[in-house]
């Protein structure tokens, strides 16, 4: 579908934001009112109900609304339900510009490959929304919701390299990539092992931005293209998503464009290990000894677990500079999931000023996410009897902490760390998301940022 913003002023139908039992306050008019009544509306949160004019034709429309900011939220639902023309919200909006992004979100459908819903829906701009922040947002999501919706025939190492050229061409960035046995000699063991059975190379992708005396901001992002667990293989059904496994990669994506079109007061720089965990000859194997970037040994107890190694080396580029802030992201573990849920992503860090912020920035604009503790009591369990490490436990408790825990010994030098591990992908469609591909906590993180960094 298309969907447009008009300038404030024009004609347009009226939404009526409402609240319970507050239908006779939104000014819809006697007709609107009776209409309301005889199909039982009540002005409930999230539901929509349109009402007509005197010939039959839709005049207007009910939208339910409270003071939950996760209600501006399902003002998506208009986008997807109202009939086609020009509409105009009115009523009391708690942050116009959160209205602006929920109505922009509601428009996303993945149509690489099929066609294009012929819809055309037009809103007058919500008074006092910053329209720019809101398409900048929107487009840093949409960004991570393309990248992981689209199969991995289309976006393997090679291709994801591409969509972190685009994205840097388009803001002024540079990019640098070290890929295939090149990795061997700048010591990125475990992203070459992890990558290399695969016909498509492994690769470090490496994009930067901004000025060099700024504040350093560094992301890392788990690009694996697709993860078919390697020798220790995934059964058929552990596979269907599997195109997902890149979804850090996406979202740090998503994140980094926000960034650069907001143009905030910060160096950036972006690391992805991009990969595919494919079954060849040349395979890692359960039990071999891998090298690290950051010289730290890591037996293998299982192959499945090959995003903590790629992040591994990965980090330990990004922590010889010692940023201000080091944030990464994965599809890392099923703990994660059956701890919190597909929407609740858990998040890890030692840094407790920057969780304050972070929750507070989270509960600001509606994205979910719970901080997990780093229980160092558990590092043990990755312990080996023949190397400084194992990639795994052998207890299978905690497996989203001790993931964290394995991640943490390779960042030492960096003000700040914090490690995501999110699913990217709903399950369940939303109004503002349809099943598919998902951004997440990088709305609450673009709030952090710009409350640091903004002008």
């Amino acid at each position: 579908m298309q969907l447009e913003f008009l300038d404030a002023g024009k004609t347009a139908r009226t939404v009526h934001l409402v609240t319970v039992d507050g239908l006779a306050e939104s000014g819809a008019g006697a007709q609107a009112l009776a209409w309301a009544k005889a199909n039982g509306y009540t002005g409930k949160a999230g539901k929509l109900l349109a009402f007509p004019d005197a010939t039959g034709a839709v005049a207007g429309a009910f939208f339910g609304q409270s003071d939950e900011l996760g209600t501006t939220l399902k003002l998506a639902s208009l986008t997807r339900d109202l009939p086609e023309g020009d509409w105009a919200v009115s009523g009391s909006l708690a942050d116009p510009t959160f209205a602006a992004l929920a109505l922009k979100l509601g428009a996303y459908d993945f149509v690489r490959y099929r066609k294009e819903t012929d819809r055309t829906l037009r809103f007058v701009a919500p008074e006092g929304a910053d329209m720019a922040r809101a398409g900048r947002i929107a487009d840093g999501v949409f960004l991570a919701r393309d990248l992981i919706n689209t199969p991995t025939n289309d976006m393997g190492p090679d291709q994801l390299e591409d969509a972190v050229r685009q994205l840097a061409k388009q803001h002024g960035a540079e990019v640098s990539v070290t890929s295939g046995d090149a990795l061997l000699k700048e010591r990125l063991f475990m992203i070459h092992a992890v990558g290399r059975a695969s016909a498509h190379a492994p690769r470090l992708i490496d994009m930067r931005w901004g000025p060099a005396n700024a504040p350093l901001v560094t992301l890392v992002g788990k690009g694996v293209c697709f993860d078919t667990g390697g020798l220790d293989i995934k059964p058929a059904s552990g596979m269907l998503l599997m195109k997902k496994d890149m979804g850090g990669a996406a979202n740090v994506l998503g994140l980094a464009s926000m960034i650069m079109a907001a143009k905030l007061k910060l160096r950036l720089r972006v690391l992805i290990p991009a990969v595919e965990n494919s079954i060849s000859a040349n395979a890692f194997r359960p039990g071999d000894v891998l090298q690290s970037r950051k010289g730290i040994t890591v037996e293998i107890g299982n192959t499945d677990a090959e995003g903590r190694l790629i992040l591994g080396d990965a980090l330990a580029v990004a922590d010889e500079e010692a940023p201000s802030l080091l944030i990464d992201m994965a599809t890392l573990t099923g703990a994660a999931r059956v701890a919190l849920g597909p929407d609740l992503p858990p998040y890890y860090t030692d840094d407790d000023a920057f969780a304050a912020e972070l929750e507070a920035a989270s509960a600001k604009v509606a994205d979910p996410l719970w901080r997990m503790p780093l229980w160092q009591a558990y590092r043990p369990k990755l312990d080996s009897k023949i190397a400084d490490t194992n990639n795994v436990t052998t207890d299978g408790f905690a497996g989203s902490i001790t993931a964290a825990l394995f991640l943490q010994r390779f960042v030492e030098k960096a003000a700040s760390w914090s490690h995501f591990d999110i699913f990217g992908w709903n399950p369940t469609a939303k109004p503002w998301s349809p099943v598919g591909g998902e951004a997440q906590c990088i709305r609450a993180l673009e709030q952090l940022l710009t409350t640091r960094f903004g002008a």
